[in-house]
């Protein structure tokens, strides 16, 4: 049985499949042509984004879009108590692709301090790499949802 790996995450994908069972990210199939292409890990993933937070500017609490979608470098700051990520245009920050749930997660803010939280997705929600349900947000995490990377920003 044939594989395909996942440009974003490097997962091993049975060949039938369009989209990572693990991430979420179309995946690009090899035609055996003369081009040649370059894959980056998971382990490199400020090479994608090609501007550094520094340059950015931003100051928090914030996410930044690091990879995905073409929105490298936008920002979203979070105000208030609740900001709702998704696939709706309801949603405080609207990531419009299949790979994310139309309700997809929801940011929380209590006592200063900052908390992620799965709301049933299909892809999951992953912070530093690992899929959680619900988790801390501190200085400089790395949010994944669906095919987008995000840096969460406390300063």
């Amino acid at each position: 049985m044939s594989h395909v790996y996942c440009p974003e995450c490097g997962f091993q994908n049975p060949e039938a499949a369009n989209y990572c069972s693990k991430c979420g990210a179309l995946l690009v199939r090899d035609e055996g042509g003369a081009d040649t292409t370059m894959t980056f890990t998971a382990e490199d993933p400020d090479v994608e984004a090609g501007v550094s937070l520094d340059e950015i500017g931003v100051k928090g609490p914030a996410l930044v879009v690091r990879s995905g979608g073409g929105r490298v470098g936008e920002t979203f700051h979070l105000e208030g108590e609740r900001t709702t990520i998704g696939r709706s245009p309801d949603c405080g920050i609207f990531l419009d692709d299949v790979t994310v749930s139309r309700r997809h997660a929801v940011v929380s803010a209590r006592d200063g301090r900052f908390f992620i939280e799965d709301q049933g997705s299909l892809n999951g929600t992953f912070l530093n790499r690992r899929r959680i349900e619900s988790g801390e947000l501190t200085d400089d995490d790395e949010l994944q949802i669906g095919k987008y990377r995000l840096t969460f920003l406390a300063r």
